[in-house]
C-alpha cells in the first residue's frame, strides 16, 4: 500500500510507519514532530510562531497538496492534524477525501467526541474533565470546552468523523468515547512500540532494595495541573523526603523526545497521567524497558487487550493519597519489582510490538476498503 501519516501524537505515527515499512508498504510521514518533542517524519510541518508562521506552513502545504493525492491509505492524528486554524484542517480534509481512496481519523488525544463524553455522558468513573459527576476546573480544561464544544471545531469534528472511512481510537478511553456513536467503523488498535533487544543499560539490573529505587517523572509544558502530574510530583517528592535512603526522584520537564528518553533509562519507576485509565505511549515506552509504571491500569485496560494474566501496571486511583501508597507500597517491598518489570515488557511484546500493531492496521483499512 501507499500511505500517508499526518499529524503527529508521541511517536504514534512515526513509530507505526517504521512497522508499516518493515512490512513491505510505502509510507510518507507529515508532521510537526508534535512540537518541542521533535519527533521523526519525512515531512516537516513544523510553524514558526504568530502569523507571518502560520502563513508560511499554509504556501507550504499548497506546494504539497498535489503530491498528497493518489494514495490508498490517508491517516490522520485526529480532527486539527495540521498546526492552522480549524477551517483550514476542515477544507484540508476535504481535498485529501476527493483525491485520495480512503481517509481515516486516529484519535489520540482529546477532541469533540471525548470531551462531549467526559463531560457531558460521563462515560468514564474519572478523566481529565470529570471524577465521578464532579467536573475539574482548571484554566486548560476551560480552553479544552471552549474550543470544541459548541463551536467550528464541533462542526468539523463531526463531519471528518461521519465520513471518514474508519476511525481508529488508541486508548481505550477513546474508544469508549467513539464506539456508541459510531460503532460500525471504530476500530481500537494498539500504540506500536519498537521493542529494544536489551530492554535495560546495565547499571539498572543491580536488584532494588539494594540501592534506592529510581524513580522518574515527566512534564509536560503547560500540562501539568491537567494531567495530574502535578499531584503525582508533589507525591513522589513526599515520598523521596520520607525515605531518603530508599529513592531517588528525577524529573525531565519539556526537553526533546530523545533527551526525555535519555533521562528515563536506568530508571525502575516511571509515574504518568494521573487521569488516566491506561498507559501512555511515554509510560509503554518505559514497559518496554522493563520500567514499571505507576499511573493507569483499570480493569477496562486489560479487558479490551483480552489480557487475562499479565498485571504489570501499578494502578493508581486519581488522588495525591493513592500515588503516595503505591509508591510507598513499592518501597517497601523491592523484592517484586523484578517480577513487575518481566511483566511490563513481556506487555509490551505481547500487545504493543510495532509490527504486530502495523498489522492490525493494514488488516482494518483493508476491511474498509470491502
Amino acid at each position: 500500500m501507499k500511505i500517508l501519516l499526518i499529524g503527529e501524537y508521541s511517536n504514534v505515527h512515526a513509530t507505526l510507519a517504521d512497522g508499516l515499512r518493515a512490512l513491505g508498504h510505502q509510507v510518507t510521514v507529515a508532521s510537526n514532530g508534535d512540537f518541542w518533542k521533535n519527533y521523526p517524519r519525512d515531512i516537516d510541518l513544523a510553524r514558526k510562531p504568530g502569523k507571518i508562521g502560520g502563513m508560511l506552513l499554509m504556501a507550504k502545504i499548497l506546494t504539497l497538496l498535489p503530491s498528497w493525492r493518489n494514495y490508498d491509505v490517508v491517516q490522520l492524528i485526529g480532527p486539527m492534524f495540521v498546526e492552522l486554524k480549524a477551517e483550514h484542517n476542515f477544507r484540508l480534509y476535504k481535498y485529501l477525501r476527493r483525491h485520495n481512496k480512503k481517509v481515516f481519523l486516529g484519535v489520540h488525544g482529546n477532541d469533540h467526541f471525548v470531551i462531549d463524553a467526559c463531560c457531558n455522558k460521563k462515560v468514564l468513573r474519572y478523566s481529565d474533565f470529570n471524577i465521578g459527576d464532579q467536573m475539574r476546573d482548571s484554566d486548560d480544561i476551560r480552553q479544552w470546552k471552549k474550543l470544541w464544544l459548541h463551536s467550528l471545531r464541533e462542526k468539523m469534528n463531526r463531519y471528518m468523523a461521519a465520513t471518514a472511512d474508519g476511525i481508529t481510537p488508541g486508548l481505550y478511553e477513546y474508544y469508549a468515547c467513539y464506539q456508541p456513536v459510531f460503532p460500525d467503523k471504530t476500530c481500537f488498535i494498539p500504540y506500536p512500540i519498537k521493542v529494544l533487544q536489551s530492554p535495560q543499560p546495565e547499571a539498572s539490573k543491580e536488584p532494588p532494595g539494594s540501592r534506592p529505587l529510581r524513580v522518574f517523572i515527566g512534564i509536560s509544558k503547560g500540562r501539568s495541573v491537567y494531567k495530574g502530574t502535578d499531584i503525582m510530583l508533589k507525591a513522589a517528592q513526599h515520598v523521596a523526603a520520607k525515605y531518603p535512603e530508599k529513592m531517588k526522584l528525577q524529573i525531565a520537564e519539556g526537553i526533546p523526545f530523545a533527551q526525555y528518553e535519555k533521562m528515563m533509562d536506568g530508571s525502575d519507576v516511571q509515574l504518568d497521567q494521573l487521569y488516566s485509565y491506561t498507559p501512555s505511549m511515554n509510560s509503554l515506552l518505559a514497559m518496554s524497558k522493563g520500567i514499571v509504571v505507576v499511573g493507569g491500569g483499570e480493569p477496562e485496560n486489560y479487558a479490551i487487550l483480552d489480557e487475562t494474566e499479565l498485571r504489570p501496571i501499578v494502578n493508581v486511583e486519581p488522588t495525591y493519597e493513592s500515588v503516595c501508597q503505591e509508591l510507598e507500597q513499592l518501597i517497601m517491598h523491592p523484592e517484586c519489582i523484578p517480577t513487575m518489570k518481566q511483566q511490563s515488557i513481556a506487555y509490551i511484546k505481547k500487545h504493543h510490538d510495532y509490527l504486530k500493531v502495523a498489522m492490525q492496521y493494514i488488516s482494518f483499512w483493508n476491511r474498509r476498503f470491502h
